[in-house]
């Protein structure tokens, strides 16, 4: 039996296992480089060590264990011991050979979401052999009912819940409230009524949010217009004065080869979303960068006291991101090299090959302050944002759009009047 032909055949289409053999040869290039690319290396991150659920202190064997306030430190509660993690780019050296990346790499914490993964998680406590229940749609952690050890989720798990590393907090519960009231103090004139009134920056939460951080090798080639402005003059007089340029027009090309060493790219959907008709998340991005460098491998005990979200992007998801994120950085990379040409430079083509890519999935600090807006057409959740590391700030505050209007009209009318003035002098 021929295998059929024409649209929707195996020739465009890669068929089944089972189906019809077709030669890779004689599909199309995008199709035959995916079936013929090698499967992702995996670099395994898990913690074997702590697998059943259980993080004990290595003084007094306790799993009463949290982490130190404003330092990387876990510390037991029992004995007040401390302890850190090791860096998870020093164990796995997640920071070499970025220069000779090829190919996909990705750490066991950032595998592919199976999509039938269960969210609860049953751990056998070791202390009295009761069973335990974690919910990882909620929670990382839990105390046994019955003796009271604390068991997490440390075990890399097919639900996307655990990553391969976590950069704890450093900035206080306390500094970012007083980092968030000092924002909105200084945007009170305009703020809503409504707002003001409800504002509780208290109701602040630490909730460590799902990253992507991606080494990456690529090049990139941009081709357009530059010119070089050559004479300035006007014709006309009055009102009818206008200014002409002569410039002399080059085509511009460039080719850059470059890494990126730790890019961040959020790996939830509702996070990535920045439609700002509906809420205000781009306001995170406006806090980087974290200092990544610093992140430990993956420990349910830093989470205790702090909410999480989890990962629901996979690395194939995120690459259209990615390849947005690194054209811009390639761009940046050639400015340096057009700024002769004073009038600008129109980029009309680009092309981009990315050579090689690592993935680690990280957890990041953010403390967090939400409002919500209401309005006839479902209203706009407000968020205000402290970098957990930096303490850097950045929100959005609903206004009030009548003091915005009177403003300005206000400023106009002295403008007016000011120009008025000036031109009868």
């Amino acid at each position: 039996m021929l295998p059929p032909t024409g649209p929707g055949s195996p020739q465009d289409v890669p068929p089944l296992p089972g189906q019809f053999p077709v030669d890779p040869d004689t599909l199309p290039g995008p199709i035959r480089d995916e079936l013929r690319a090698p499967d992702p290396a995996v670099i395994d991150t898990s913690a074997t060590e702590l697998r059943d659920g259980v993080n004990r202190c290595p003084k007094c064997g306790s799993t009463e264990i949290r982490q130190r306030a404003g330092s990387d430190q876990l510390i037991c509660l029992y004995c007040r011991h401390e302890w850190s993690s090791a860096r998870v780019e020093e164990e796995y050296g997640l920071g070499d050979g970025i220069d000779d990346l090829q190919g996909t790499v990705i750490a066991s914490g950032a595998k592919d979401i199976q999509a039938d993964a269960a969210s609860l998680r049953t751990f056998k406590c070791t202390g009295c052999g009761a069973e335990v229940v974690i919910n990882t749609n909620t929670e990382m952690t839990a105390r046994c009912h019955w003796c009271r050890h604390i068991l997490g989720v440390n075990e890399q798990i097919d639900s996307g819940a655990v990553p391969d590393a976590v950069l704890p907090f450093h900035i206080k519960k306390d500094d970012a409230v007083a980092r968030i009231r000092q924002f909105v103090n200084k945007r009170q004139l305009f703020a809503l009524k409504a707002f003001k009134q409800e504002f509780t920056p208290e109701n602040v939460l630490g909730v460590y949010l799902p990253y992507m951080v991606v080494d990456a090798r690529a090049s990139a080639d941009v081709g357009g217009f530059g010119e070089i402005e050559t004479r300035r003059y006007t014709r006309g007089e009055g009102k009818d004065e206008k200014t002409y340029y002569d410039a002399d027009v080059y085509r511009v090309q460039r080719h850059v080869d470059f890494t990126v060493d730790d890019l961040t790219l959020e790996s939830s959907a509702e996070r990535g979303n920045l439609n700002t008709k509906a809420n205000t998340n781009n306001v995170i991005n406006a806090i980087l960068p974290f200092d990544t460098k610093n992140a430990v491998k993956w420990n349910a005990s830093y989470l205790v006291g702090y909410t999480s979200e989890k990962r629901d992007r996979d690395v194939a998801q995120m690459h259209p991101r990615l390849e947005d994120q690194l054209l811009s950085i390639a761009r940046a990379q050639v400015q340096d090299s057009v700024r002769r040409y004073g009038r600008g430079v129109r980029w009309e083509q680009e092309h981009l090959d990315v050579h090689g890519t690592r993935w680690v999935a990280m957890y990041l600090p953010v403390w967090l302050y939400s409002y919500h807006q209401p309005s006839r057409t479902g209203g706009l959740l407000h968020y205000i944002a402290v970098n957990g590391r930096t303490g850097e700030t950045m929100g959005s505050v609903p206004v009030q759009q009548w003091k915005l209007i009177l403003a300005a009209l206000t400023v106009g009318t002295i403008l007016e009047t000011l120009a008025i003035w000036l031109i009868g002098r």
